[in-house]
């Protein structure tokens, strides 16, 4: 049965412009202005962070966007203080819409004495007064399990699907989908299976958090146009690495969709100066000037669905249809005309 309140979309400081771009979204698909809630995220001398909520919430349906990015620190107590500001103004429901949740790469005790700090990132949001959970392609799926609440992970394989057959039409016979790890392979099988194309592995080796010590390609890679797909591309060494390691085993080109364009420290340059002809990421990560000027990344909207995951949250219908063709390739009608 529809909701009788309306959905109220409130923005912290993180990514603001794909905050304007689902309430954009949300406005065409209901025919009517749902405009951000007028609120105020500002920071007093000592770095502590402020809200205020200018309109009046009382009873409304809440949808808090805010990814965890960096700096994850300061979005995430903007996270928390939103919510709370919200819980304490009587809004009817609170759903923390969390694009690119930080802290999900410490999902699990590596060796001894260290955190599992997603599961406190788990606590801390549900305590303060978070119901439900909206996100895209977690690190780990498990996380899903931290929370005592609803949780729905969206994913990007179905939007990756519809650019690379947009993108890559009259090659499709030519692609072959590869993961750029062991631990990634059900990720990069996913979209293998929505193109129809054969699966590759980069078998990597570390040595120490952050340097990678040897690479081994499983499958046959020659004379491949080849996709690198995986979740996060923090320094994107070993992306680099992984792009040149297949293009010594045959590959012709090499192209990367990568969920989450984290992008830090030297990544730019890297991605410049490799072997890639383009790496593709979306915008759940607000771009920096660098990200936007550099000439072989693109960015692709999530916008569409998560405007639509947020009205069926809403209406209280199924989320998990966006995983389907049928249902996403409407709402991306715009951008792949014929996919």
């Amino acid at each position: 049965m529809p909701a009788m309140t309306e959905p109220k979309l409130i923005a912290g400081n993180a990514n603001q412009r794909l905050a304007q771009a689902i309430s954009r979204r949300i406005s065409m698909h209901r025919g009517m202005s749902t405009d951000l809630v007028h609120a105020r995220v500002e920071r007093f001398n000592d770095q502590e962070i402020f809200v205020e909520v200018y309109d009046n919430v009382r009873g409304e349906d809440m949808f808090i966007i805010q990814p965890t990015s960096n700096p994850a620190n300061d979005n995430l107590m903007e996270l928390l203080i939103m919510a709370d500001a919200l819980r304490r103004s009587s809004a009817a429901r609170i759903t923390a819409v969390i694009p690119y949740f930080g802290y999900a790469r410490q999902d699990r005790r590596t060796k001894a004495r260290t955190p599992i700090s997603a599961k406190l990132v788990a606590n801390l949001i549900a305590v303060a007064g978070v119901e439900r959970v909206l996100t895209l392609d977690l690190h780990a799926a498990q996380i899903q399990g931290f929370f005592d609440m609803p949780v729905d992970n969206l994913y990007a394989s179905p939007i990756f699907s519809l650019d690379i057959r947009h993108h890559f039409r009259g090659r499709m016979d030519n692609l072959m989908v590869v993961s750029p790890d062991v631990g990634g392979v059900g990720r990069a099988r996913e979209l293998a299976k929505r193109i129809n194309a054969p699966l590759a592995i980069v078998d990597k080796r570390r040595e120490k958090a952050g340097e990678v010590a040897e690479m081994t390609v499983i499958g046959d890679v020659t004379g491949k146009t080849c996709i690198i797909v995986d979740d996060i591309c923090d320094t994107a060494g070993t992306l680099c690495k992984a792009a040149e390691h297949l293009i010594q085993a045959g590959a012709t080109e090499v192209h990367s969709y990568i969920t989450h364009g984290v992008l830090s420290g030297p990544a730019v340059e890297r991605i410049e100066n490799s072997v890639m002809k383009s790496l593709v990421i979306t915008d759940s990560i607000e771009a920096s000037d660098k990200v936007t000027a550099c000439s072989n990344i693109r960015i692709v909207p999530t916008a569409p669905m998560f405007a639509q995951a947020i009205l069926n949250t809403w209406n209280g219908t199924s989320v998990s249809s966006l995983f389907d063709d049928d249902t996403l390739v409407p709402i991306y009608e715009g951008l792949y005309p014929r996919v």
